[in-house]
């Protein structure tokens, strides 16, 4: 059974910078798209961006273009989401997600319903 786990999640001032972890295990990940999402709270869940794991292909939100960078280890089974100059708009619980596919369909690869998998969360606050 597919299992995800996120880590790495913490209290950070504005303009500084995260790194999330998360740890696929259960199935290699080759045939995946592995989604990173986030939920302020009080409001909806949304696409943060996502990597199709064979190769390396990846989408981002405008929101977070330019300063958020996903990548992988392969041979660990992990994907991570690397986030600088955060503010405060970031603050939410992050999320990742898996999708079995070898089929992209770009308008949907930054939609929750299009995953199957879910992690548990680790939360982001950005604060002075």
């Amino acid at each position: 059974q597919l299992q995800l786990v996120e880590s790495g999640g913490g209290l950070v001032q504005p303009g500084g910078s995260l790194r999330l972890s998360c740890t696929v295990s259960g199935f290699p990940l080759n045939n995946y798209v592995i989604g990173w999402f986030r939920q302020p709270l009080g409001k909806e869940r949304e696409g943060v961006g996502c990597v199709q794991i064979r190769g390396g292909r990846t989408w981002y939100s405008e929101s977070v273009k330019g300063r958020f960078t996903i990548s992988g280890d392969n041979a660990a089974n992990t994907v991570y989401l690397q986030m600088n100059n955060l503010n405060a708009e970031d603050t939410a619980e992050y999320y990742c997600a898996a999708r079995h596919t070898s089929v992209i369909i770009p308008s949907r690869v930054l939609d929750p319903i299009w995953y199957d998998t879910w992690g548990q969360g680790t939360q982001v606050t950005v604060s002075s």
